[in-house]
């Protein structure tokens, strides 16, 4: 049966817009709230009414189960001084001088100037009031910041020249300092590590606005730039290491002669936006400590999701450092994180680490290209083109959306040369014993029990991940659902993707996800030049 939901929301005058939530309604107004904020980037503090049938009129709504699908909800934007009761908190962007050094995009609030003496305070938080965190991936189209004033002048008058002769500026030493001082400043608002292809974009966009900058001699017009750009960022890091920054200075060891090779180098690899941020304003390693040890207690009591997501939010940054500095075993750091080993915290710690939506997103763009994949699939031959057509001979029958999900899935991990057993291992309920000795061998899977007996269109008896030889989710419904959840532990756990899945990740993260959606496989990217033409 198919779980999603469709909401009409209204953001303004004539303004309204399709909401889309594969996996239905969710259980809380904050959950929510988040698919809104990122699905329809809304980022002011806001409240949510829906149209009461009852009175044929919006009022505020207080809980999820007052609406249904195709229901009508309105978005009231409040003040930014509205109390965090009312609306998640929102952002700020913190920005100093383009020369500063501390040109970070730290976001904030007035909770994180102080740490949270109780659990309960921190429940309607998020980690964007909570950590020194980023909020925003890399944009499709580089933002050109504002110069320090004379710069500003400068240009406007090498531009002025430009238009009227053609004339290319030669910037003085100065003038280029201050021009790569403030993109550095702007480039380390998204990465620290900025790719070939991401310094591209921003010297493109430089001479793009700009064209008196353009460089004689050069294809492009910016490739000095760029080379320039790529030192100036290097200067700016171990500017920031020196002042103490997490995301650098888990690498700073690294030339004090410690074991490991020294290429070796800890940073982002999957587009992950907060990689390995710094604790939150007023909070060490050991007050995070205490707040993990109290969320141990939380977890066990009823209906307390909201304060564990509180305190999830408030040690994020905590728990990135061990993950990625001390690389925990998955039995380790789940008896020391027990809350993180459910769906729901699963999404959220996805969208802490890259500011995207886990289910919604896998599940819309999967669906999205769901009918140019079956067309891309129906025209595969040799014996990938017979395996498909074996996997997808389910959807002649009248299979759920769930079903077309994984078969979809398991055709495209043919289509890219892998072995779907590899991705998803199905195994018999009267083979239990067997079944459990082959799980506890697993590395990284997805595991399905089959009832005896039970047809190809029938429901599984369960499905769920397994890591390091232990379930690590258990009762996932199906395995489109599993997979996306695989893709968020991989990221939770920084862990690296199986090489003999590595094109199917490749998918999952770059054409569902649309992280570093740019750098493609050459057999990724002929995919994706398939659905799109």
């Amino acid at each position: 049966m198919d779980s999603t939901a469709k909401l009409l929301v209204i953001l303004g005058d004539n303004d309204c817009e399709r909401l889309i939530l594969p996996t239905g309604i969710p259980d809380s107004l904050n959950d929510l709230k988040r698919e809104i904020q990122t699905q329809l980037g809304v980022h002011e503090h806001f409240r949510i009414q829906f149209k009461d049938p009852d009175f044929n009129d919006f009022v505020n709504l207080s809980s999820t189960s007052d609406i249904q699908d195709r229901a009508t909800l309105k978005v009231i934007q409040l003040p930014s001084s509205t109390s965090s009761s009312s609306a998640p908190s929102v952002p700020e962007v913190i920005e100093t001088s383009s020369g500063s050094s501390c040109d970070t995009d730290i976001i904030s609030s007035s909770h994180s100037s102080a740490p949270s003496s109780s659990s309960h305070s921190s429940a309607h938080s998020t980690p964007e009031s909570l950590c020194c965190v980023r909020n925003k991936v890399w944009p499709q189209s580089f933002p050109i910041p504002q110069f320090s004033f004379d710069a500003e002048m400068q240009l406007q008058k090498a531009q002025l020249a430009y238009q009227t002769d053609g004339t290319l500026l030669s910037p003085n030493t100065k003038l280029k300092s201050d021009i790569l001082d403030a993109l550095a400043a702007e480039i380390i608002k998204y990465k620290a590590y900025p790719s070939t292809a991401d310094l591209d974009d921003v010297a493109a966009a430089l001479v793009q606005k700009f064209p008196c900058l353009k460089e004689k001699g050069s294809a492009s017009g910016y490739y000095g730039w760029k080379i320039s750009l790529k030192y100036k960022m290097a200067n700016f890091r171990t500017k920031l290491r020196n002042i103490g920054c997490s995301e650098l200075n888990i690498n700073s060891h690294k030339r004090k002669g410690s074991v490991g090779s020294p290429n070796q180098v800890k940073k982002p690899k999957k587009a992950e936006v907060n990689y390995c941020p710094d604790y939150p304003l007023g909070e060490t390693k050991e007050t995070l400590e205490h707040q993990r040890i109290a969320l141990l207690s939380e977890v066990t009591k009823r209906n307390n999701e909201q304060v564990i997501r509180g305190l999830m939010d408030r040690t994020f940054s905590l728990r990135r450092h061990e993950v990625v500095e001390d690389l925990p075993g998955i039995g380790e750091f789940k008896n020391r994180w027990p809350a993180l080993f459910n769906e729901r915290e699963v999404s959220a710690e996805f969208s802490r680490i890259t500011t995207i939506p886990l289910v919604s997103k896998f599940m819309g763009q999967l669906d999205h290209f769901s009918t140019q994949l079956i067309s891309v699939f129906r025209k595969k031959g040799g014996a990938a083109g017979q395996k498909i057509n074996n996997i997808m001979s389910v959807l002649d029958q009248n299979v759920s959306i769930e079903k077309r999900r994984e078969c979809i899935l398991k055709a495209l991990v043919v289509y890219v040369n892998e072995d779907p057993s590899n991705l998803v291992k199905e195994y018999m309920d009267v083979e239990h014993e067997e079944a459990q000795t082959l799980m506890r061998n697993t590395t990284l899977g997805i595991y399905v029990i089959n009832p005896e007996g039970a047809h190809a269109t029938d429901p599984y008896q369960d499905v769920g991940i397994i890591i390091e030889g232990i379930k690590i989710l258990e009762n996932l419904n199906n395995v489109a659902h599993a997979c996306s959840m695989m893709l968020g532990l991989i990221y939770a756990f920084n862990l690296a993707y199986p090489q003999d899945l590595r094109y199917t990740f490749e998918i999952f993260q770059k054409l569902l996800m649309e992280l570093d959606a740019n750098k493609l496989s050459n057999k990724v990217h002929v995919l994706k030049n398939k659905l799109l033409f």
